[in-house]
């Protein structure tokens, strides 16, 4: 079944409000009428969701969101949109990375979900003290997060890829349990950092860039003299973090699985305060 909307706008903000600015929405929202676009929601096409749209759509989209995302770096949906209508030559190169691991392939086939519904919390819990899935469930419950909160993906006209860009936001959250970094501003930049170099996603090189503006002095100094150099230099060496099967490394020890994946322990350790995410 087919449902054509006229503009993409008035889906997307169905439940909240697409954009901050009602001027840059009304110009969005008249370039897509004028221009006698369209877009095709399918309920059964590439995968549950999707959302079809041209290149033009696309931009409109990635110009839109980016404006919003910057006005207030917490609005998740519209970071999730600028990812995913500029990530695509990334997701390509990501999806190769994996399909030339081992490792990263059964990822691939067997398509696995970090949800609630998947996690073990009770055997999680009971896991010993220092090993990967005790320290992710400390993470959780320190920061007051879930893996329930990830969007699911709408804009990537490529079902594996969109599976690559889901696999990407669930592990995010591992990432910051590896990295040692809580969910509050600073740590939010570092993980930015490391995310940029490691998967090339436009998203993250924009978050690396203006995150730093919204730090104070003193959190700015130790971004550029340690935290900074530390992320991009183990964003760059680090094996892949999307080829690995996390949900079969619960028992392995956090430092262990760090000299696995050739990151280094964090320079500096910061509380798990000011608790909002991107």
């Amino acid at each position: 079944m087919w449902q054509r909307l006229s503009n993409p706008f008035i889906r997307l903000n169905q439940t909240q409000s697409y954009l901050t600015s009602k001027g840059f929405k009304a110009l969005l929202v008249h370039r897509l009428f004028t221009s006698g676009a369209e877009l095709t929601y399918s309920y059964d096409g590439l995968y549950p969701g999707h959302i079809q749209t041209n290149s033009f759509q696309k931009a409109l989209l990635a110009v839109g969101s980016g404006v919003a995302a910057l006005q207030d770096p917490y609005r998740h949906d519209m970071v999730a949109v600028l990812g995913e209508t500029t990530g695509h030559l990334a997701l390509i190169n990501l999806r190769e990375r994996m399909k030339n691991d081992p490792e990263g392939y059964t990822i691939l086939t067997e398509r696995p979900r970090i949800r609630l519904s998947t996690l073990d919390l009770e055997k999680m819990a009971s896991l010993p003290v220092g090993s990967f899935g005790r320290e992710y469930l400390r993470f959780l419950e320190e920061n007051k997060v879930t893996p329930d909160s990830r969007a699911e993906v709408k804009f990537v006209d490529n079902e594996e890829l969109a599976y690559i860009m889901l696999r990407y936001r669930e592990v995010h959250d591992l990432l910051h349990t590896l990295l040692g970094m809580p969910t509050n501003m600073l740590g939010e930049v570092a993980v930015k950092w490391f995310e940029a170099a490691q998967t090339g996603l436009p998203m993250c090189a924009l978050g690396a860039v203006l995150g730093p503006l919204r730090l104070n002095a003193s959190r700015l100094q130790s971004l550029f003299t340690s935290l900074g150099p530390w992320a991009l230099q183990n964003g760059r060496r680090a094996r892949c973090v999307l080829s690995i099967f996390y949900e079969r490394r619960w028992e392995q020890s956090l430092e262990d699985l760090r000299r696995e994946l050739n990151i280094e322990p964090p320079p500096l350790t910061l509380s798990a305060s000011n608790k909002r995410r991107t």
